[in-house]
């Protein structure tokens, strides 16, 4: 007999329906394991585990052989994928092995199996939300920032799935205990020099001695805030029909100001992979509202390049691609 899941743990796994087969990516720590064992459990011979080795610890062995020895236990193919997964100069380490391991994960689950493999699933859990969330209230994000981490999005050919946001990390970790299962410890998560280990060790306990159902409530403004961010973006593409892209500039001054953040901000992240601080975007409006002679000037920087004025139109570029090309 089966030792049971939490109730919310039954529940999210339960509810997920993934079409099959599905991949897991698995680092070998608490949450991947758990995820990878229910999954196999629930479908027995339709999960694969994806495994991507950062190069950034020399503890990066270890986890992979203990991922291969569970794997050959449970009977689940493996693909393993070697990245070098250090951050350019002003790229953040967390953002660069963030962008490596997702790409690498693509890859894997297009190459890596004798038949292509459409569906990702990660282990993203309800603590992990409230960190994502915490972190963007500290940037002052906009909704798009406090809508966290999404359920389910499409990407680089891939539907990825993150099923556990509904799910206490210490669900998964009793769960493991129960039935015997051993995981692998990143020495990293206790490194407090990190925002997201100070939040998890320090802040993390005293919401729950003050809120105790802060995962569930703290969830449910990120779905209220999800909501709003895919209305902000249905605007934005029919605002976008009528401005163009890149965006005209007399169109853009018929809109309102928040209109105008808001279609700015799509064509920027949508078309050139970039987002604007709000000081950036403000100062971009000014000089929106006082473009009214053929003569005036505009380039300012936004995101990772600069915004400029190209006759009756803006446009964006990054320097540094442009002085790359041959």
């Amino acid at each position: 007999m089966s030792t049971p899941m939490s109730p919310a743990f039954a529940q999210a796994i339960a509810a997920f329906a993934p079409p099959l087969p599905l991949a897991v990516a698995y680092s070998g720590g608490a949450d991947s394991s758990a995820l990878l064992r229910a999954c196999a459990q629930r479908w027995p011979g339709q999960v694969v585990a994806l495994h991507v080795h950062h190069g950034l610890q020399a503890a990066g062995d270890d986890f992979l052989q203990h991922c291969q020895a569970v794997c050959q236990e449970l009977a689940i193919p493996l693909a393993v994928a070697q990245v070098d997964a250090r951050h350019r100069p002003g790229q953040s380490p967390e953002d660069a092995a963030r962008q490596h391991r997702y790409a690498a994960l693509a890859e894997l689950a297009r190459t890596g199996f004798a038949q292509p493999v459409r569906h990702i699933a990660l282990a993203q859990h309800a603590d992990d939300q409230v960190e994502t969330l915490l972190l963007a209230l500290s940037r002052g994000a906009g909704v798009a920032g406090l809508a966290a981490m999404s359920a389910h999005w499409q990407a680089a050919g891939i539907d990825w799935h993150r099923p556990l946001l509904a799910v206490p990390g210490q669900d998964l970790r009793y769960w493991l205990r129960s039935i015997g299962a051993a995981w692998v410890e990143d020495p990293s998560n206790a490194d407090l020099r990190f925002t997201r280990n100070r939040i998890r060790q320090q802040l993390l306990p005293v919401l729950e001695q003050v809120f105790p159902h802060f995962r569930h409530t703290f969830a449910r403004s990120c779905a209220h805030a999800a909501q709003a961010k895919n209305l902000l973006h249905a605007l934005a593409e029919q605002d976008a029909a009528i401005t163009g892209l890149p965006p005209a500039i007399a169109a853009l001054q018929a809109l309102s100001a928040e209109r105008q953040s808001n279609v700015l901000r799509h064509w920027l992240l949508h078309c050139h992979g970039t987002t604007p601080s709000t000081a950036q975007l403000q100062a971009l409006l000014v000089q929106i509202a006082a473009c009214r002679t053929r003569g005036h000037h505009i380039q300012i920087k936004m995101g990772s390049g600069f915004v400029c004025r190209k006759g009756a139109n803006l446009h964006w570029y990054n320097p540094q691609v442009l002085v790359q090309k041959p």
